[in-house]
């Protein structure tokens, strides 16, 4: 059962990270694609700890596979695998079209649903 996660949705599009903890849920929407790749791992360390999340064996991390921009999902990608080597976490890939809308019903409805998977060895880009 997933409890607390962090959900990482940067496509190229609408890129945006979510943050459940303690059924509290933040979201934080990244403003200009000009440098999100650059920014995406400190966004994401100053979002958790902004919130005050324990990462640990007990947290999940939820990764958007695309399709999308190739730069945007690598970036997404790697930091999401470095998060998981790092603090030990479960990860998860997902397809965008499997998620309508970036809200927690939306989410908690593609965990259920078991529209998640392990492997994220075949991520989809656009070309």
């Amino acid at each position: 059962m997933i409890k607390d996660f962090l959900i990482i949705n940067c496509t190229g599009k609408n890129d945006k990270i979510g943050l459940k903890i303690n059924n509290n849920f933040f979201v934080h929407d990244f403003k200009t694609k000009i440098k999100n790749n650059e920014i995406l791992a400190l966004t994401i360390l100053n979002f958790i700890n902004k919130h005050k999340a324990n990462i640990d064996e007990d947290f999940t991390v939820l990764v958007n596979n695309g399709p999308g921009s190739f730069s945007t999902i690598r970036v997404a990608l790697a930091v999401a695998k470095g998060i998981k080597i790092s603090n030990n976490v479960k990860l998860f890939g997902f397809k965008d079209e499997n998620l309508s809308q970036f809200n927690l019903e939306n989410i908690e409805l593609l965990i259920n649903k078991k529209l998640i998977e392990k492997k994220l060895i075949k991520p989809l880009y656009l070309s």
